[in-house]
């Protein structure tokens, strides 16, 4: 069910990036939304409030998606944090070297 609704989530991400790159910004940005790509089907007022409807239902269904997932997600992740393992088991010290004694100089 997961693998369903992640590919469901990524053509909805490109879908939301498609449509945001077609809306024309303040700008001008790329503008490929305008009347003249439509090919005069809609006015350029039409096509904006399309987009903007658009770029809603996308959005929603973005979030939607993001958290169904995120709550599907919950608790199957393994340990990330060191803090949460449990300590390695401690191993057999062995016997420290004993200590060279200095070297006395003679006279």
């Amino acid at each position: 069910m997961a693998t369903v609704l992640l590919i469901i989530h990524l053509f909805v991400t490109l879908a939301l990036i498609g449509v945001v790159l077609l809306q024309r910004s303040e700008g001008g940005g790329l503008g490929i939304g305008s009347s003249q790509g439509m090919g005069g089907f809609m006015t350029g007022r039409g096509t904006a409030n399309l987009l903007t409807r658009t770029t809603a239902v996308l959005g929603t269904a973005f979030f939607v998606l993001s958290l169904t997932l995120a709550l599907l997600g919950r608790g199957t992740g393994l340990q990330r944090s060191i803090l949460d393992a449990p300590p390695p088991p401690a191993a057999p010290s062995a016997p420290a070297p004993a200590p060279a004694s200095p070297a006395v100089p003679t006279n």
